[in-house]
């Protein structure tokens, strides 16, 4: 029964990442400022969420004194992350904006024993540094002038928010429904980035709405909803490890719709980060059946 409870979970999240993989597509394709285009994707998606979590009667009460700065701190480290992870998009291609972003495993590793005070896994490190090293091959150069170099610098800094997003909210899901912490989170970043509307020309929503509304809804209310609560039934490393599959269903995306074809150092280092992906998966799912005989 738990081999097939555990079964069921690990197909839930790959569908999860299928949904959040088109964020690479979407990403490229709307062609708005980032920040424009995260903020319309904050107000749709809370929206959305509002109106499921309604229908289906989910409590959105929320411990104000406990957890109030932890969702607000998660609602800007998730903000940040979608900022920097879409310049990353707009200066690169969908596979190395996609790919750069998931060194978070990496960080995730590294920083997960010591905020959750949880003993080192080398394993988890290992096979973050086999992530890290297909990431290294998507560098065509290190030349700072290089618009591709630059969207693998944004890369590795929308990883580290979204490492350090996904660990602060590891403590919450036990107490809080998935659809209640996202919708907060969404809710928060909205009011947070309202000035970015008085930065940027936001006009362009007129003419690009199926773009952003399917990105509210498909890639954020749903997707990024059933990520948070995959947490529930795995470690954030092994959830950020197996999670490193979205590059490759966002690189199948990228290469249907928008026609991107990686070269062969990114089809190499993509290589090297589903190993990591396929590796994890055994290992957590033979962790599980060992518990249940």
């Amino acid at each position: 029964m738990k081999q097939t409870t555990h079964l069921r979970h690990v197909l839930d999240f790959n569908l999860a990442m299928i949904l959040m993989s088109t964020s690479g597509s979407l990403g490229r394709y709307i062609s708005m400022p980032p920040p424009v285009i995260i903020w319309w994707r904050c107000l749709l998606a809370a929206l959305f969420l509002y109106l499921f979590c309604r229908w289906r009667k989910i409590d959105l009460s929320v411990n104000i004194a406990h957890d109030g700065f932890s969702i607000i701190l998660a609602a800007v480290l998730l903000g940040g992350h979608w900022i920097t992870y879409f310049y990353a998009l707009h200066l690169s291609n969908v596979a190395i904006g996609m790919l750069s972003l998931f060194t978070y495993p990496v960080f995730t590793a590294l920083l997960e024993p010591v905020l959750l005070k949880s003993k080192f896994n080398l394993r988890h490190i290992g096979l973050g540094m086999l992530a890290l090293l297909g990431i290294y091959l998507l560098a065509p150069d290190f030349d700072m002038e290089n618009s591709h170099f630059q969207g693998i610098l944004f890369g590795l800094v929308s990883s580290l928010l979204y490492a350090l997003r996904n660990i602060l909210l590891k403590k919450k899901v036990s107490r809080y429904q998935g659809s209640t912490l996202m919708f907060y989170q969404l809710l928060i970043a909205m009011v947070l980035f309202v000035p970015v509307l008085f930065i940027y020309d936001s006009s362009g929503i007129t003419g690009q709405w199926p773009a952003v509304v399917t990105l509210a809804l498909v890639t954020t209310a749903i997707g990024h909803t059933m990520f948070v609560m995959g947490l529930k039934h795995f470690s954030v490393s092994t959830a950020s490890i197996i999670s490193s599959s979205q590059p490759i269903y966002g690189i199948i995306i990228g290469m249907i719709f928008l026609h991107e074809i990686p070269q062969w150092n990114t089809v190499f280092g993509g290589a090297l980060i589903l190993i990591s992906v396929v590796i994890e998966s055994i290992r957590s799912y033979s962790a599980s059946d060992r518990s249940s005989s």
